[in-house]
């Protein structure tokens, strides 16, 4: 039986290595530096919010370590670990490069490394062949065999999953190509596509995510504009919507999180930049959706003064903390800035999000609703849309940052009501 190790447990690296174990046909090794994340899976739970991960994880048990003799001689090892962006939107390669070295000093003569982290074009040829072959004394496309097959996780989604999404490879080899996507194939459920290069391979999952973080600027830029005009731009792109050719519906918001838009094209911008080139148009993109958590924090500013109250001590309850409705990921969330500002601004703030209570002030949603003087809708759970707000005389003013509320419902009730272009 052939051995996999799975480098990074988190997102990408658990349901990846449970796919694997579940197919009966691997022995399936987990490496993560994490206690609590090694607690959790010893205990049979993933270390995050995931019902149908847990689900599996009940029938399917995969052995989770962080010592390294139990990850020698693998055949193949697989790299999901994190790739962040610092303060200063620098490219984190920190944590790939560490997991290279892990790599190069156990792996044998013929094993095949497989970087699923997103990186922009030219990390696996500049950055994780150099530490491997350094560390392990082994040559690439020789001793060893290096690919990438880029993540495609959306956690929370019934439908895409681990299982049935399409993957691209490309790899040092033609030949290791095609041997891994072979291997990929038995456990995934969707077509597996070798590309030419290490480079094109790269450059799938950035420019996937780039392209959406530009389409979202645009709408994000468009709701500040029709804000001014008094257009509904939601209902706007609805309209437009009903094209059935070269329109793809995009919404604006509060801000965009999650691990790969906020962060993926900083890489694109970083490397193209070394070789001579500069994405003005990538760069203004990131500029416009890092400045919506200021926008929304500011249409509560104003929503408040046109109604007399101030955001110093005024109690506005902040609904979701997460990046994305329905789970508990806080990568990126732009939740949190938003708390950030209103402490700035002197707010007596109400936080609760029903997937991460260990981060609320509150207990329920009721509770919360009760005593906030304003709600700032930072992520669209499904609880939040089926609030009667009628039930909260107190609540002056909402700020529907995700745009999931019943508008002429709320402005009925003389409640201020403002949705980010609406």
């Amino acid at each position: 039986m052939k051995k996999v190790v799975v480098l990074g447990l988190g997102y990408v690296g658990l349901p990846l290595a449970v796919a694997i174990k579940e197919t009966g046909k691997y022995d399936v090794v987990g490496f993560d530096i994490s206690d609590r994340v090694l607690k959790a899976i010893d205990s049979g739970k993933p270390p995050f919010s995931d019902p149908e991960l847990e689900e599996r994880m009940k029938e399917t048990k995969v052995q989770a370590t962080k010592d390294e003799s139990k990850i020698k001689n693998a055949d193949f090892y697989i790299v999901c670990v994190p790739t962040p962006v610092t303060d200063l939107f620098e490219p984190d390669l920190g944590p790939v490069k560490s997991a290279s070295a892990t790599i190069a000093r156990n792996m044998k003569t013929g094993a095949k490394v497989i970087v699923e982290s997103t990186i922009n074009p030219g990390v696996c040829e500049e950055e994780v062949i150099p530490v491997i072959e350094e560390v392990s004394g082994l040559k690439a496309g020789k001793d060893f065999d290096l690919a990438h097959c880029p993540e495609r996780i959306n956690p929370g989604d019934p439908r895409w999953s681990v299982y049935n999404i399409p993957r691209n490879i490309g790899a040092t080899t033609k030949s290791g190509a095609e041997e891994i996507a072979k291997f990929y194939r038995t456990f995934i459920k969707a077509q597996v596509n070798v590309v030419s290069s290490l480079k094109v391979a790269e450059s799938t999952k950035i420019i996937e995510n780039t392209f959406r973080d530009i389409n979202i600027a645009y709408v994000n830029e468009l709701a500040k504009s029709f804000d001014k005009m008094g257009i509904d731009l939601v209902e706007t792109i609805e309209a437009a919507s009903n094209k059935p050719f070269a329109f793809m519906a995009h919404y604006p918001g509060a801000g965009v999180g999650g691990h790969c838009i906020p962060v993926d094209p900083y890489y694109l911008i970083k490397r193209a930049k070394q070789s001579g080139f500069d994405h003005q148009f990538l760069k203004y993109a990131r500029e416009v959706n890092n400045s919506m958590p200021n926008y929304t924090v500011d249409l509560l500013q104003d929503g408040l003064n046109a109604i007399s109250m101030p955001v110093k001590g005024t109690k506005v309850m902040v609904y979701g903390l997460s990046y994305k409705a329905n789970v508990g990921d806080l990568r990126e969330s732009p939740a949190l800035k938003i708390l950030k500002l209103l402490e700035e601004l002197g707010a007596d703030i109400i936080k609760f999000d029903p997937y991460l209570l260990d981060m609320s002030n509150v207990e329920s949603l009721e509770k919360g609703l009760k005593s906030a003087e304003a709600l700032l809708v930072a992520t669209n759970h499904n609880e939040i849309k089926k609030v009667d707000f009628s039930k909260y005389p107190k609540l002056k003013a909402i700020i529907d940052g995700r745009n999931c509320l019943d508008s002429e419902k709320i402005h009925q009730l003389g409640i201020y009501y403002k949705g980010i272009g609406r």
